[in-house]
């Protein structure tokens, strides 16, 4: 199966979300964080059954603390929407998927 979720870094982050043409959707997470992997599969399964309509990507704020300081990410798993490159909802936790959904907007 072809893997659909983006890595985001400083590099691209610009990029994948203001050139994007649809909602993308970006998880900051690291691995250490047993919250962040309930989210992960929730989030794969998301990119997998709904690529036309938007886009998935991560940031491992391990790796990329300049983008969790930047979006004044203080608590992990924050899921942040972005549509037209602008930041458009928030869900810091995990929560159900149904909530973690409906409050991105991404209701079925």
């Amino acid at each position: 199966m072809e893997n659909l979720v983006l890595t985001a870094t400083e590099q691209t982050f610009d990029a994948m979300t203001q050139g994007a043409s649809k909602p993308v959707i970006v998880d900051f997470w690291a691995p250490w964080c047993q919250p962040c992997l309930r989210v992960s599969p929730v989030l794969d399964a998301l990119a997998q059954d709904r690529p036309e309509a938007l886009q998935v990507a991560k940031v491992n704020v391990d790796e990329e603390p300049g983008l969790a300081r930047r979006f004044n990410v203080q608590g992990i798993p924050t899921i942040l929407r972005f549509d037209g490159g602008k930041e458009t909802r928030r869900v810091v936790g995990a929560l159900p998927k149904a909530t973690m959904l409906s409050q991105l907007g991404l209701d079925a």
